[in-house]
């Protein structure tokens, strides 16, 4: 498929980060934001990190310091470690601004799954339900389609859910997409795609925003 490679899609989120926010990057392609996130960005990790930095390097990396999924980091000024008892209530108390997360589907009104895939027994929510409906924004980042070609941004979601009507933004290989009351709003194309070819892998129809514009990083 067409688009975007995995680091841009990760630039294009860190674009929507802003100094002083408090964020947390979910487990999988949402944790490499941490790689392009803006200076004055304060990184959260449910195992009890804040204010991390890049993934750390081969010859930095420390197998004790680590993010929630379990990837060296490297420490900034003014890091702070501490239970993730504590971490939780930050993400329950709606302390952060901004989680970044990954989705197998998520529907037009906003619902997101990204605990369970088909086919998969077993599944672990872990801390997605937590993020997703404490932090006061959600962002998800993800391939436009599967790796067999279905639309990831469904009508309506078919795998379980992790939380109903959360999701803000829409961030993929193909675009930009913001969920508004009206319906899917188509506000940024990848360069090289057309609304088309969006439409093709895309369920619901689409609102094509007035503004609409080729994404910048």
């Amino acid at each position: 498929m067409e688009g975007l490679t995995k680091d841009l899609i990760c630039l294009r989120a860190a674009k929507e980060l802003k100094p002083g926010m408090y964020v947390n990057l979910g487990i999988g392609l949402p944790t490499q934001v941490a790689n392009f996130a803006p200076d004055g960005v304060i990184l959260h990790s449910q195992n009890g990190v804040l204010n991390f930095g890049p993934i750390a390097s081969e010859e930095e990396m420390d197998w004790e310091l680590v993010n929630a999924g379990a990837q060296p980091i490297t420490l900034l000024p003014g890091i702070s470690f501490f239970h993730s008892i504590d971490a939780f209530v930050m993400m329950r108390g709606r302390y952060l601004d901004v989680a970044i997360l990954g989705a197998y589907q998520v529907s037009e009104s906003g619902d997101l799954a990204n605990w369970r895939t088909e086919g998969e027994p077993l599944g672990a929510i872990g801390g997605s339900m937590d993020l997703a409906y404490g932090a006061k924004r959600i962002t998800v980042i993800c391939e436009h389609a599967d790796r067999n070609g279905k639309p990831r941004i469904v009508r309506q979601c078919t795998l379980p859910l992790t939380a109903k009507g959360v999701v803000n933004t829409i961030i993929t290989s193909l675009c930009l997409l913001e969920i508004t009351k009206a319906g899917l709003e188509l506000r940024e194309l990848a360069p090289g795609i057309s609304v088309d070819y969006v439409q093709q892998l895309t369920e619901p129809k689409l609102i094509i925003s007035k503004d609409l514009k080729e994404m910048e990083f």
